[in-house]
């Protein structure tokens, strides 16, 4: 008897820690993968630089501002964790990969309660003055609200490689 008491208690302090009746299967949680390819006229270490969290700000327009948490003063480099403003969230960005030799650069972001996104940065030298930029997005709800947030940016990614081309060929032409 003492034991069947045990494992009652044990039960239903699990479901209470996982915040569900023992019976409730959680919600399933969204994931998408997205990616694109850029053709960037620059040789690959200047091309790089603009796939920085400071080197985006060249190109990436108004609502790309990283507010630096480190490292101070703000600069591209692996292990810097900024901030950025979507929408009426605030994300936490990390550099998990930074390596211009290896041709990758990684982040990874999340804003609490809703969703985690890991962006995946290659870059291959197609020639002495062009480059070529494969992105990949990784999007993970955490909530059931992240969910309708997951598949809305995954929508959004779609298009983002013809924005991200466009922007970037505006930027290079303003700089010649």
């Amino acid at each position: 008897m003492k034991i069947l008491i045990m494992l009652a208690v044990a039960v239903a302090f699990a479901a209470n820690a996982m915040g569900q009746p023992p019976s409730a299967q959680p919600e399933p949680r969204v994931q998408e993968t997205t990616s694109f390819d850029l053709l960037v006229r620059l040789p690959l270490v200047q091309t790089a630089a603009l796939f920085g969290p400071e080197g985006e700000r060249a190109w990436a327009g108004k609502d790309w501002n990283p507010e630096f948490i480190y490292p101070q003063p703000a600069r591209d480099e692996l292990g810097a964790v900024f901030s950025i403003s979507h929408g009426q969230h605030r994300a936490i960005w990390v550099t998990t990969a930074f390596d211009i030799d290896a041709r990758h650069f990684q982040y990874v972001y999340f804003i609490p309660d809703t969703l985690v996104t890991t962006i995946d940065v290659r870059f291959t030298a197609m020639g002495p003055e062009l480059s070529g930029v494969h992105v990949s997005y990784r999007r993970t709800a955490l909530t059931r609200e992240g969910n309708e947030h997951v598949a809305a940016l995954a929508a959004g990614d779609r298009a983002a490689g013809r924005e991200w081309q466009q922007a970037i060929d505006d930027y290079l032409r303003r700089r010649r």
